[in-house]
C-alpha cells in the first residue's frame, strides 16, 4: 500500500462509509491497482456471506422480557451488563460465522454443506500471511491430523494436472463436529478450497450438486458419512473440473464403485 490510498480506507470503501469525493479517489486507485481490487472484491464477498448468515438473527425483536426491562431503572445496571452480553455473542456469532445454525433450524441437506463451505472459502481464502494452520511442506501430518479429528481417513486430491497445488489446510468447526480444509493454488493466486465435514444424520441426498453463494461457486456431494464441498472464484468450468477430479480421487480411495 502506498501513501495515497491507506488499508483503512480500503475497508472504509467496502463498508460504504467514505466521503463521496474520497469514494471516487478510491476507485479510482482500484481501477489502477489489481491487487487492491482484488482485495476489496474479496472483503465485500465476505461481508455478503456474512450477512446472508446472521441478518435473519440479528434482525429478530428483541424478547418482551428484556424491553420491559430497559423501562424500570432499577433495571439500568444489569440491562447493561445483558447489553454487553448480546454484544459478546454477536461478536462470537461472526467469528464463529462457520458451520454454525440457528438451533433447531438446521437447513436441509446437503444444503447446508454448499452454504458453510462457501463462508469457510470466503474467509479464509483471501489471507495474505496465514491462509492455512499447516502448510504443504508437511502435508503427511496434515491429512494424518486433519483424519484423527475429523474422524475418516482423509485425502487431499492432486490438481497438478489442472494447474492447483496444495497449499496447506486448517481444522474448522461446524454442527457435526470437526471440520476439514484444505486450500490449493495456482500461478497466478487463484485459490480453492476443498470442505470436509461429516453429513447430518439420516441424509440420503448423494447427488453431485453445484449451486453458487455469494459469487462463490461450490461443488459438493455426500460420500457415506461426510459430506465433500469445492469452492471458488475461478469459473465455473474451472471449479467442475477441479471437482470431478477430486470426486474421482476420493471415491477411488475410499473403494466405492
Amino acid at each position: 500500500m502506498t501513501d495515497n490510498v491507506h488499508e483503512h480506507e480500503l475497508h472504509a470503501y467496502v463498508d460504504g462509509t467514505l466521503p463521496e469525493a474520497r469514494r471516487l479517489e478510491v476507485e479510482a486507485w482500484l481501477a489502477a491497482h489489481p491487487a487492491d481490487a482484488a482485495r476489496v472484491q474479496a472483503w465485500a464477498g465476505q461481508n455478503q456471506t456474512l450477512h446472508a448468515a446472521f441478518d435473519a438473527v440479528l434482525n429478530e425483536p428483541l424478547p418482551l422480557n428484556l424491553v420491559r426491562a430497559t423501562r424500570r431503572p432499577a433495571m439500568a445496571k444489569p440491562f447493561k451488563a445483558v447489553a454487553a452480553m448480546l454484544s459478546m455473542l454477536v461478536t462470537g456469532l461472526i467469528g464463529y460465522a462457520i458451520g454454525l445454525n440457528t438451533p433447531g433450524q438446521a437447513p436441509a441437506a446437503p444444503a447446508y454443506l454448499a452454504r458453510d463451505a462457501a463462508i469457510a472459502h470466503a474467509v479464509f481464502s483471501p489471507e495474505a500471511r496465514h491462509p492455512v494452520e499447516v502448510d504443504a511442506a508437511h502435508a503427511d501430518h496434515l491429512v494424518a491430523w486433519l483424519s484423527k479429528r475429523v474422524g475418516t481417513q482423509l485425502q487431499a486430491p492432486d490438481f497438478s494436472a489442472q494447474g492447483f497445488e496444495l497449499l496447506g489446510g486448517r481444522l474448522l468447526t461446524g454442527e457435526t463436529g470437526p471440520v476439514a480444509q484444505f486450500m490449493y493454488q495456482d500461478k497466478i493466486e487463484r485459490r480453492v478450497t476443498l470442505y470436509v465435514r461429516r453429513a447430518v444424520a439420516g441424509n440420503t441426498e448423494t447427488a453431485f450438486r453445484h449451486t453458487t453463494e455469494n459469487g462463490v461457486d461450490v461443488f459438493y456431494w455426500i460420500d457415506g458419512d461426510f459430506g465433500y464441498a469445492l469452492s471458488g472464484q475461478i469459473g465455473r468450468q474451472a471449479i467442475q473440473q477441479l471437482a470431478d477430479a477430486a470426486y474421482r480421487q476420493l471415491v477411488t480411495a475410499s473403494g466405492r464403485p
